[in-house]
């Protein structure tokens, strides 16, 4: 019987440093002990989304050509929270009329705003007001508020035309004048052509470039 039992105990110890023997192996080939390989994935930057975003209107520009009205339907979204008449009571969040130009975190007296918003500074411009709809918490990480944001920037300013149809606020930004296309040298010579100042040198440059000159002389 004590035979059987230290060949039991034997056999137990010499499975287990084979599974050990084992572990160690694969964890060497397969690198287990680097901790760059460990992540589940790796990040992927979206290129195209950000070049998206990049390539779309000014804000300056979806100011000018947005609807209030519009912002009206897209702020039923924040009737929840807000209310945005004059003299409108607070709930979950303050009431929001008239914030347009006034203290970020400090426009309803007896509010309490997070730390994060009232200690932000500055005050409710529309690319401050532009970056909060797009992401609060990306605007004042750690405020109270849970709204995702909206995605759309012409969302985004048909809102801000709505509260400021409701207290009013700063003056538009004007959108940046588009840049003119470069003229063409074939642009120049139409231009020249039209107002009929041509230079014989600038017309046989022009007649070279199409058709082959006859040479003069009789034909051989």
């Amino acid at each position: 019987m004590q035979d059987n039992t230290n060949t039991t105990f034997g056999w137990v110890l010499f499975s287990g440093i084979v599974a050990l023997g084992l572990s160690i192996g694969s964890g060497m080939y397969y690198h287990a002990d680097a901790p760059e390989l460990n992540d589940a994935g790796f990040p992927v930057e979206d290129a195209e989304a950000g070049a998206a975003a990049d390539s779309g209107p000014s804000l300056a520009t979806l100011l000018v050509t947005g609807d209030a009205a519009a912002g009206e339907r897209v702020f039923a979204k924040c009737v929840a929270c807000h209310t945005i008449d004059a003299g409108g009571a607070n709930g979950i969040g303050p009431n929001v009329y008239g914030i347009m130009g006034k203290p970020i975190g400090q426009t309803v007296a007896g509010f309490a705003y997070s730390s994060a918003l009232s200690g932000h500074g500055g005050n409710w411009g529309f690319e401050e007001m532009d970056a909060w709809l797009k992401s609060p918490r990306g605007f004042a990480n750690g405020t109270k508020m849970s709204f995702a944001g909206l995605s759309s920037g012409e969302d985004r300013a048909n809102v801000m035309l709505y509260m400021l149809q409701n207290g009013g606020g700063p003056a538009l930004p004007e959108p940046e004048p588009e840049p003119e296309p470069d003229a063409t040298e074939g642009d120049a010579i139409d231009d020249a052509v039209e107002g009929g100042e041509v230079s014989p040198v600038d017309a046989a440059g022009g007649a070279s470039d199409l058709t082959a000159i006859p040479a003069s002389g009789p034909a051989t």
